[in-house]
């Protein structure tokens, strides 16, 4: 990885770790102070001073799978975005999970979990043997006409419904994308989707879809609206 000369950001100096050009665009790592930063294509994705949401985004859909009386001894779920690694970490220091898959499109941030400074944050998850990383983009994992269906999807890809990272993932959050979203779900399975801000509207697609016991859980920040976690299940 290639250091730069940091520069004055506020009160802490910037510094960009890595810089790489991929199929979807540019993806930095950035680290600013103590902590380390996820742009993508000059969009902050993510960071690793607060990852109480990510870490939410996983214990909500095991909660509601407990709560609806859903879940199996071991369920299975799918984790959309490796990111920083908050949530993949959390849900391997569960025992309770049985297959965990997470989907990462990215080289780079594959690359910063295996040999970069972000091991420090997915905790050896990678290693972990219910754990398998899927090279891929998410959209088109999903939508294989053969795809293996998972008691939880834990989505975290996007600054939320309404702000994606990339054009294409809008797909993600309308009719067609909640019902390939759906048919990926077990019967009774849960999908969890993290965002920077409250949407309504994507509560009413998520009913409109045809998911039941549509919720919120908001997750207070030190500036601005509050992180949130939208959660549903599939009934039928």
């Amino acid at each position: 990885m290639s250091t730069a000369l940091p520069e004055r950001d506020g009160h802490d100096a910037v510094v960009t770790l890595d810089r790489r050009e991929g199929p979807f665009g540019e993806v930095v790592l950035r680290q600013r102070g103590q902590h380390f930063e996820i742009i993508a294509n000059g969009c902050f994705l993510m960071d690793t001073a607060d990852g109480r949401s990510e870490r939410l985004l996983v214990q909500a859909a095991l909660d509601e799978l407990d709560r609806a009386g859903t879940a199996p001894i071991r369920p299975s779920v799918l984790i959309g975005g490796l990111g920083v690694g908050f949530s993949l970490a959390y849900a391997a220091a569960e025992p309770r999970w049985g297959r965990i898959a997470i989907v990462e499109r990215e080289t780079a941030i594959i690359d910063w979990h295996r040999t970069g400074p972000l091991a420090a944050f997915s905790a050896g998850a990678l290693e972990d043997v219910r754990v398998e990383v899927l090279h891929t983009d998410l959209l088109e994992y999903l939508a294989a006409s053969d795809g293996e269906r998972y008691h939880a999807l834990c989505l975290d890809i996007d600054n939320g419904p309404d702000w994606t990272v990339t054009d294409s993932n809008a797909g993600l959050y309308g009719a067609d994308g909640l019902a390939v979203l759906r048919q990926r779900l077990q019967p009774g399975g849960v999908l969890a989707v993290w965002s920077a801000q409250p949407s309504p509207a994507f509560e009413e697609a998520l009913r409109a879809a045809g998911f039941s016991d549509v919720a919120t859980h908001e997750i207070p920040v030190a500036r601005g609206v509050p992180d949130v976690v939208h959660l549903a299940r599939r009934t039928g």
